[in-house]
């Protein structure tokens, strides 16, 4: 926890970044050099429901002269209106509760895209189980993204999220060819377990799952330290809202680039979005406070 404390000049960082400790496709290693090729001196990994990201920052404190923030982003579904809801959350505890949600995630996930591998292996001769599962090693479970590279390596699709991944992958307007979801916790259960983690909690990406009015109401419940308002997909009328809402309830404000390397149709490198220096000082200042058992 020194990292915490520590008094440092300028801190601005990318606070939202994917490794293949899930579905990005550069070693969590390499992470903290790009940073620093862009003048930043905090990064977060945070991978998808993994506590490998987590333990990453907190085994690594400082890479290449960057300061890793522990993380992970953390996926819930919003019953209520029928879409996904993801959750940024820093500085959480490696605790049971966090390593046991990991688990059952990587293994929801997993048997999820192995029921379509064996379906695609059906319709497509030249693709193997195997070499999507050799993608995703470092994750402990495996993604969509690991069957697309597969695809797109032997010029069986064009790209990685066009035409091929929406008539194999899509939810709507029509359902995929081999689509299978894994099933997620509601939003309710995510947030009581970022608060046993005693994690700084941030709304990730409010416009990319048309999250605006799960965030009014969570922004006014109290239940949120934070929103990301800084994001290559949100939109200019959701940021002008956040930036209101954030004055209002006094919220930290972050920003990343939501970079997962080459598994993107629009590649943006690690700073495309920053946080700045003192966004970062109240998510650290917070989660000391947490560690301390002020809730």
């Amino acid at each position: 926890m020194e990292s915490l404390t520590k008094e440092v000049g300028h801190l601005a960082g990318d606070l939202h970044t994917h490794s293949t400790f899930s579905d990005g496709s550069t070693p969590a290693a390499k992470l903290p050099f790009l940073a620093k090729c862009d003048g930043l001196d905090h990064l977060a990994v945070s991978d998808h429901d993994s506590i490998r990201s987590v333990r990453f920052a907190y085994a690594n404190p400082v890479m290449d002269g960057v300061h890793l923030i522990p993380a992970t982003e953390l996926t819930a579904y919003d019953y209520q209106r029928s879409h996904r809801v993801h959750l940024l959350c820093y500085w959480p505890d490696d605790c049971a509760a966090l390593a046991e949600y990991s688990d059952l995630m990587a293994q929801r996930r997993k048997d999820s895209v192995l029921q379509s591998c064996r379906e695609l292996e059906e319709l497509c001769p030249q693709f193997r189980t195997e070499e999507a599962l050799e993608f995703a090693r470092d994750s402990g479970t495996l993604y969509k993204a690991h069957v697309m590279r597969v695809l797109w390596q032997y010029g069986l699709a064009d790209g990685m999220y066009n035409t091929v991944y929406r008539s194999l992958f899509a939810l709507r307007p029509v359902r995929g060819k081999i689509l299978h979801t894994p099933r997620y916790e509601s939003v309710d259960t995510i947030l009581e377990l970022i608060r046993d983690c005693r994690g700084v909690v941030v709304l990730a990406h409010p416009s990319v799952y048309h999250s605006m009015e799960l965030a009014r109401e969570l922004i006014a419940a109290g239940r949120l330290d934070g929103v990301e308002i800084e994001h290559p997909r949100n939109t200019e009328q959701d940021k002008a809202e956040l930036r209101q809402l954030a004055e209002k309830y006094h919220l930290i404000v972050t920003g990343g680039s939501d970079y997962h390397g080459m598994n993107t149709n629009t590649p943006r490198p690690v700073g495309a979005c920053t946080t700045a220096d003192d966004q970062i000082q109240r998510i650290e200042q917070l989660a000391k406070k947490r560690k301390s058992g002020k809730y």
